[in-house]
């Protein structure tokens, strides 16, 4: 909700330490814009932002547990952020990885500490006129345009350290493939605005890679069979797959894997997006490879854990995610609520934060569902559901059924799913998963794969069609198989 702009613009401070009383009575003589609130740590700072007490917040680099989350909420109550940097001139090397760190968080507009009232101003302006951009904000709402006038006023301050770079009106985001350098120490005072807001990548030419999020019907409905067993038939095609475990209710993909020794893979992954340090490299080491050209970033070992997974970090995961592999296939469990949201009035952490976000993020949406009449009528709920929360991933979707079987459905099962699909769910094009219970029992005893365990099964067979499509569909050409040897990898 917009709130109302009039006066000077209220400006909160949280950098510790003796800079910020300098920065403050070089503030004061500043005309239109007003610190209003002196923040002792971070709590305070998103409190009195929360409150609706500050349009801007000038934070510094060592500010305790400043992380992408924090910055989220600050973000979603309309207070823009500007870094604040130590004198580049007394610490030139503490002042670089300052700014390294501001600029790995996202945050674009940063200051000196001791740059003048007239410069931090102007950058508090141009990164509240950013954030309004980026939320959709008009040209002519009453967010962003009182200010104008103040913005040009310190642009064309004759200071000798007011640089371009305030000038020129930077992108909202940056390019996913834009690099993630610091940006170099500037003169005495002198506003920094970092170039963009990095992005992990392998390469600049890298082209970046797919999501596919199996999500599906509540109970047991086969999600993370489908998801491990199409993770391994997209490897054997030749790609690069991560598989990710985001089941915040109930992960098991390292069980189905045998990985006993299993670690949270995917809440390291999240504490090193939220501190702006995850990189395809990093991201690879807490994926181990348990086939050749498949990684698994296991779950959570226990669900009270599901806190360490906040939809800020998960964002910048899903984007790493697309920069370290051709192929992320992330398992989610059912629930869409955001109960939190609806009966809390301060912000607090969504316990599905992880279904909800990999569903918006994903190119492809695989809806699980089990063929009998319990599991079907389950699925053609869920589909209504997805479509009420989240309509656009909806029309990114593809249904799968699984354990179609004539003992559930009677005769001709994949003809009485397909025609009761149809029939209540408008699916035409639902992936039909033969029931191979021996199969799937044995490789879940050994803790392999169906290609591993049963190659020949009907049930793999219809995955690894369904792989193939998916592969052929983003090359635009048949795919060709590669043989893997992972008898002796997994040996």
């Amino acid at each position: 909700m917009a709130r109302p702009a009039t006066g000077p613009l209220p400006l909160l401070t949280a950098v510790p330490g003796p800079e910020e009383a300098q920065l403050v009575a070089h503030l004061g003589g500043v005309p239109g814009v007003a610190v209003v609130r002196r923040c002792a740590d971070l709590g305070e700072l998103l409190s009195a932002s929360a409150a609706g007490h500050g349009r801007a917040a000038l934070v510094s680099a060592d500010l305790h547990r400043l992380d992408r989350d924090a910055l989220a909420r600050l973000a979603s109550a309309g207070t823009a952020v500007v870094g604040v940097l130590p004198p580049a001139a007394l610490a030139p090397l503490t002042a670089g990885a300052a700014a390294a760190r501001l600029t790995a968080l996202g945050i674009r507009h940063q200051v000196d500490a001791d740059a003048p009232g007239r410069d931090v101003a102007a950058a508090a302006i141009a990164a509240v006129t950013d954030l309004a951009a980026a939320s959709g904000a008009e040209d002519d709402d009453p967010v962003a345009s009182p200010w104008e006038g103040q913005r040009t006023a310190a642009r064309a301050s004759t200071s000798p350290f007011s640089p371009a770079p305030l000038t020129a009106s930077a992108p909202a985001t940056a390019p996913a493939t834009a690099p993630a350098t610091a940006p170099a120490a500037a003169p005495v005072g002198a506003p920094v605005v970092a170039a963009a807001v990095p992005r992990p990548s392998s390469s600049p030419e890298a082209t970046p890679g797919r999501v596919v999020a199996v999500w599906g019907a509540p109970g047991a409905p086969g999600r993370t069979s489908v998801a491990t067993n199409l993770a391994a038939e997209l490897a054997l095609l030749g790609q690069r797959v991560l598989l990710v475990d985001a089941d915040t209710w109930s992960s098991s993909t390292a069980q189905v894997l045998g990985l006993l020794d299993e670690s949270a893979g995917v809440a390291a992954a999240c504490r090193a997006a939220a501190a702006g340090t995850l990189t395809p490299a990093r991201l690879l080491e807490l994926a181990p490879a348990v086939l050749p050209g498949l990684a698994v970033l296991t779950g959570l070992p226990r669900a009270e854990r599901w806190h360490e997974l906040g939809a800020a970090a998960l964002e910048e995961l899903w984007a790493a995610c697309r920069a370290t592999a051709a192929w992320t296939v992330v398992d989610v469990a059912h629930p869409l609520e955001q109960d939190e949201e609806l009966v809390l009035d301060t912000a607090a952490p969504r316990r599905n934060a992880a279904t909800t976000t990999a569903l918006a993020a994903a190119d492809l949406v695989l809806v699980v569902g089990q063929a009998d009449p319990v599991g079907l009528q389950r699925l053609v709920r869920a589909l209504g559901d997805l479509s009420e929360a989240q309509p656009r991933a909806a029309q990114r979707r593809r249904v799968v059924v699984t354990r179609v079987r004539a003992s559930a459905v009677g005769r001709e099962p994949a003809a009485q799913v397909a025609e009761a699909l149809a029939r209540y769910a408008g699916v035409v094009d639902a992936v039909l998963v033969p029931d191979d219970r021996p199969a799937c029992d044995a490789a879940l005893l050994g803790g392999r794969t169906l290609a591993e365990a049963a190659p020949g099964s009907p049930a793999r067979a219809a995955l690894a069609a369904l792989a193939g499509q998916l592969v052929a569909g983003a090359a635009g050409a048949p795919a060709r198989p590669r043989r893997r040897r992972w008898a002796r990898m997994r040996a």
